[in-house]
């Protein structure tokens, strides 16, 4: 199994400067490559706090000069929001820049608020992901496009950027619709699940969902690959996992309200009312991975082997927590808690494992 760190980017509010959530994110990237992490990946969102990074594309890069081995990318490309010939492009760009450590997510988004101020149409995602989709495999497989479609005509047009050895990245797919999760099989690639404050009941639930596609496609379970996202955070003060579950849980209105529609903003800032039927705020805390170097271990042990993990993605900066104390939870992690999984399921894939690391950890304002 290998690990990957998710970077969202909130600004929770305005105390929280865009800067120190740039830098934050940098570091962040930065130590996960001196511990070995195989992935870095960026979250694409537009015109809110929810996420203040609109380009996943330029953090990867961004990362990509004060990075060594650490793979990059964004997670995901909301495919209906791009110009299809620019993005191809910038996918190649990034695995130039970063000497062939680019990594692709997938995704056709769900922000009706995002898609409107795009002028795109929520309805047609579906559809204009799939069209893009098949754009993208042409320029990997021919490195050229020729294309007459529902909602592109591309004259013959080569790609001149592209990526290192003509080679097909590594892809990752969001999406639970049938035809994404066969189409995401049947290619090879990796099905990518985020349950949220929800937890492990829907997270089993999403990969039942999987299973059941893959058996539509006569594969075995046990050959389905698995990336599954968790907000994790170390630590063994109760009080500090419950601002981090308080900030989770923040998170999650704002989640909420964007999938309801037209949000209400004062600014950038989404005004998220609680959920309904909101539970306690140790609900969310004992629902996602947060606590001491045991207890997350246990979970994650429990996770990884109910859900066949191959690919564990780490959300800790969450809802704009300080900088230094995401960066002393993410070393804890490697410290701490990966030992006590390896113990469990045997070695992880560290890409340097054994490496001496001291991270610095001043990040941002505490």
């Amino acid at each position: 199994m290998k690990l990957a760190l998710f970077n969202l980017m909130t600004q929770l509010d305005a105390s929280v400067s865009l800067r120190s959530i740039v830098a934050d994110a940098a570091a962040m990237t930065a130590l996960a490559d001196e511990l070995g992490f195989d992935t870095a990946w960026f979250a694409e969102h537009h015109f809110s706090n929810y996420s203040v990074c609109p380009s996943p594309l330029m953090m990867a890069s961004y990362c990509a000069g004060r990075t060594k081995r650490i793979r990059l990318g964004p997670a995901v490309l909301v495919l209906p929001l791009y110009n299809p010939l620019r993005m191809i492009e910038e996918i190649g760009l990034l695995d130039v820049q970063s000497d062939g450590r680019a990594v692709i997510g997938l995704g056709s988004g769900y922000q009706k608020y995002e898609f409107d101020r795009f002028g795109q149409a929520i309805g047609d995602k579906a559809s204009v992901f799939m069209e893009i989709w098949d754009l993208l495999d042409q320029a990997l497989d021919r490195g050229e496009i020729e294309h007459s479609g529902r909602f592109f005509n591309i004259p013959q047009t080569p790609i001149a950027m592209r990526l290192l050895g003509n080679r097909r990245p590594d892809i990752f797919v969001t999406g639970l619709e049938p035809s994404v999760v066969q189409r995401t099989l049947k290619s090879g690639h990796t099905p990518f699940i985020t349950a949220g404050w929800r937890g492990f009941p829907l997270a089993l639930d999403m990969r039942n969902h999987i299973v059941a596609q893959a058996a539509a496609l006569g594969r075995p379970a046990v050959a389905i690959p698995l990336a599954v996202q968790q907000c994790v955070f170390v630590t063994d003060n109760a009080s500090e996992a419950l601002d981090v579950a308080e900030r989770a849980r923040a998170v999650a209105r704002i989640v909420a309200t964007m999938r309801a529609g037209d949000p209400e903003l004062d600014g950038s800032f989404i005004k998220a009312p609680p959920l309904p039927n909101e539970p306690p705020l140790e609900t969310f805390r004992d629902n996602l991975v947060i606590g001491d170097a045991h207890l997350c271990a246990e979970k994650l042990v429990k996770e990884i082997r109910a859900l066949g993990t191959t690919h564990l993605s780490l959300f800790m900066q969450i809802g704009s927590v300080a900088g230094a104390r995401a960066l002393r939870s993410l070393e804890r992690f490697v410290r701490d808690v990966v030992p006590l999984i390896e113990r469990e399921l045997g070695p992880l894939a560290l890409i340097n494992a054994g490496a001496s690391v001291q991270p610095n950890l001043k990040g941002t304002a505490e």
